[in-house]
């Protein structure tokens, strides 16, 4: 019966492997990652950015926090559902960060999910990190609220207090609120003027002023 389980386990995990393989979402860009990772492994205990392309596309990340090892990890435009599902394997564990910041949700909701359903999702990715790295830091960067996006408020700010409040009494767990710094003070609306001209994805204006919230805890 042992043996029986055993090789039910290993076939199991074979079709696992073959699947992640072979098509899941955005694998040419995980891809891309090992093949880099193949040439130059980031080392130990670096400061792992992850998540959608708010990451991706923060191309100077690394220059804005040049004396820390910054290891960036943005996948197209994925969901946080996807990263538990598919890449934390492939672009997190291996890596052993000791800081982990995640920004992951907003494309979930855009795609019809529920804040609740986003937040259930952080849940399940913040167990598999205390299981698998139960050393490192972990930060959720806020949900921001993109113009283009303005009917999907509502779940953003559910989503966004529910994992606060989840935070609130977790060891090594942090919520950062890089949400409101990108406000107009006077409207209370998204400040346009640090958005793409698409108001989904922030410009070098408003990198900076998530890099002034980021600055004291990359630090």
């Amino acid at each position: 019966m042992k043996l029986k389980l055993y090789l039910f386990f290993i076939l199991l995990t074979a079709g696992i492997t073959a699947n992640a393989q072979t098509g899941f979402p955005f694998d040419n860009e995980i891809r891309d990652f090992k093949h880099q990772d193949s040439i130059s492994m980031p080392a130990k205990n670096g400061i792992l950015f992850i998540g959608s392309s708010s990451i991706r596309k923060w191309t100077d990340l690394e220059q804005r926090f040049s004396d820390k090892p910054i290891i960036r990890r943005g996948v197209g435009g994925c969901t946080i559902e996807q990263v538990v599902n598919y890449f934390t394997p492939y672009i997190m564990y291996p890596y052993q960060p000791r800081k982990i910041f995640i920004y992951a949700g907003e494309n979930d909701i855009a795609a019809g999910k529920t804040g609740k359903f986003t937040a259930r999702e952080f849940y399940k990715l913040w167990a598999m990190i205390k299981q698998n790295l139960p050393h490192a830091e972990i930060y959720f960067m806020a949900i921001k609220p993109s113009p283009s996006r303005a009917k999907y408020f509502p779940e953003v700010k559910i989503a966004n207090a529910l994992v606060r409040s989840f935070l609130k009494n977790k060891k090594k767990g942090h919520y950062v609120d890089v949400a409101s710094v990108i406000l107009d003070p006077a409207t209370h609306q998204p400040d346009t003027s640090l958005f793409e001209n698409d108001m989904l994805h922030l410009n070098s204006k408003g990198y900076d002023k998530w890099q002034a919230v980021l600055q004291p805890l990359v630090k």
